[in-house]
């Protein structure tokens, strides 16, 4: 089988996905390419993971470009002969459906709905598109049951297709105390402080402008908190701002974009996460199977990846500052229960979100679309060659 993923944006969690499937889906024996712009992890480390990566230039938001992407992408189509196309996020979503337009094998990951991040007639707007352009994908692929039930209950009509978010459970071990303390001491950080850690992409959806709101009261509370965000981002200056006008400034880490964000994750007591919208985010699977707790904004398979019992202390209420600051009290006046909830939250991770698993039930996806596809092909009369008069065919 070859398999064609074409990714915008190239960094962050939906970069880590597509990383994991080229992987997994190389183990398995298939031809693997990657179309996706230059910068950022994605075509390295794609390239690494066994993938042929093709230059797409292509911007992360929708402009006036996105007609010569949608064409340039449809050039690398018909260069590559896939049998699957696997479109990753909203602006691969875009130009790829407008290129190939259910021509193909196309499976349409949202990873978070676009019409989520937006507001008043572009939300309209976005959503009328999704509407539209569902008929060009054979399978829509949702990573949380809440991610599909939102597309369904807002009138997209897909094959629908449920795959949670994994995590290489091999790459990513418990951290125990003694790993804990190793963790703070390669990273310059208090060995015995109290010490939430957020990663993740520094931007409106990940929330940290609200937990940085909730912070000034967790510090009220316990001065010996600390709390690192590590990642980059748009909204880098505004969070460093942000920091600076805080009662103890020097208590909040600003650690940058990190190649590899396991230290961190060890180095926690509780990793937190106050997401405005998420598909089903992929930095708190990375804590629990790291043994780490993780505090999060209720939005979509936020409550799905948690283990059973632990949503009433692992929620709260997107965009409350309060009740964020409330739980980070306390969770991390709570050491031992936070590593009660860790080694749960490990042991469930290990069952439900697996990397290996997702693999494996995307595979599925893929091969009953091809058999579908198969099906519904007529067959070919012997002798007769027919050239499609179809405007824009491949």
């Amino acid at each position: 089988m070859t398999i064609l993923h074409v990714s915008q944006p190239v960094d962050g969690g939906v970069a880590r996905v597509v990383v994991d499937l080229v992987r997994g889906q190389r183990e398995a024996g298939c031809r693997v390419l990657v179309a996706c712009p230059q910068g950022g992890r994605l075509a390295e480390e794609a390239a690494t993971a066994g993938a042929l990566v093709l230059d797409w230039p292509a911007t992360r938001s929708p402009g006036g470009g996105t007609v010569a992407e949608a064409y340039r992408l449809r050039r690398i189509v018909r260069a590559a002969k896939p049998d699957v196309l696997h479109l990753h996020s909203a602006k691969a979503g875009l130009a790829g459906r407008l290129a190939v337009r259910g021509k193909l094998p196309t499976v349409f990951q949202p990873h978070a709905w676009s019409f989520a991040a937006v507001e008043g007639p572009v939300a309209a707007a976005t959503l009328r598109w999704e509407r539209y352009a569902t008929r060009w994908a054979k399978a829509v692929l949702c990573v949380s049951e809440q991610e599909r039930r939102d597309g369904e209950e807002l009138g997209l009509r897909a094959a629908w297709h449920v795959v949670p978010n994994g995590v290489d459970v091999r790459h990513h071990a418990p951290a125990d105390s003694a790993a804990r303390r190793a963790a703070r001491m390669s990273l310059g950080l208090e060995l015995d402080a109290p010490l939430a850690v957020c990663v993740g992409r520094l931007c409106r959806q990940k929330g940290q402008d609200v937990l940085l709101d909730a912070w000034a009261e967790v510090l009220a509370e316990l001065p010996q908190a600390r709390l690192a965000l590590v990642g980059d981002g748009p909204d880098a200056h505004a969070v460093a701002d942000r920091v600076r006008e805080l009662p103890e400034p020097a208590r909040v880490r600003l650690a940058g974009d990190v190649a590899d964000p396991r230290p961190w994750l060890a180095a926690a007591d509780l990793v937190v996460l106050p997401s405005r919208w998420e598909g089903m985010a992929l930095a708190p699977l990375e804590a629990m199977a790291t043994a780490r707790p993780v505090l999060l904004s209720d939005v979509p398979g936020a409550r799905e990846c948690l283990p059973p019992g632990q949503a009433a202390h692992s929620l709260v209420e997107p965009e409350n500052p309060a009740r964020l600051a409330r739980a980070l009290i306390a969770a991390l006046s709570d050491p031992i229960e936070c590593e009660r909830r860790g080694a749960a939250a490990r042991e469930h991770l290990i069952g439900r979100h697996d990397v290996r698993n997702t693999v494996a039930q995307v595979d599925a996806v893929y091969r009953n679309l091809l058999r579908t596809e198969g099906s519904a092909r007529p067959p070919r009369q012997r002798g007769v060659h027919r050239r499609s008069r179809v405007p824009g065919r491949l």
